[in-house]
């Protein structure tokens, strides 16, 4: 079932980012709660999950990002895409994707962009697959 996140997916969520690039689960703090629900609660921010038996097991962001361009109308941005080891090669994070381009067209997004820092082969074929590609813009990230 593809779907998007609610309250109650908080520890689910954060098992399957351990899949992504955490090391650990983070303490379950006042701050986690309070971040949990801004982003709950944001309009603009959509978590997408693919839950099989009760599981999170893929999962993306969807970001909604008002813009004054483009004949003001907004983009979206794709982050923390993952999905369980045990699920991969499944279809469930291109369904994810999938939603989110739903989501992004029903919001009049003139486009949807991800950033990926995987170098791998197999990783930058499958967001090509999905539809994205690499040659329209540059990246640039800085840490902070």
């Amino acid at each position: 079932m593809i779907r998007e996140a609610v309250q109650s997916d908080l520890q689910g969520l954060l098992e399957l980012y351990l899949f992504l690039h955490e090391k650990e689960m983070p303490e379950d703090s006042e701050h986690l709660k309070k971040v949990w629900g801004q982003i709950i609660s944001d309009p603009c921010h959509h978590i997408i999950v693919a839950e099989e038996n009760g599981r999170i097991v893929s999962s993306c962001v969807c970001v909604i990002i008002p813009n004054l361009t483009r004949n003001i109308r907004p983009y979206a941005f794709i982050e923390n895409v993952v999905t369980d080891d045990a699920y991969r090669n499944r279809g469930l994070a291109t369904s994810c994707l999938n939603y989110a381009r739903n989501i992004a067209e029903d919001a009049g997004c003139y486009k949807m962009m991800l950033l990926s820092g995987s170098k791998q082969k197999s990783t930058l074929d499958f967001y090509r697959r999905a539809g994205f590609n690499s040659e329209d813009k540059t990246a640039f990230i800085q840490w902070l």
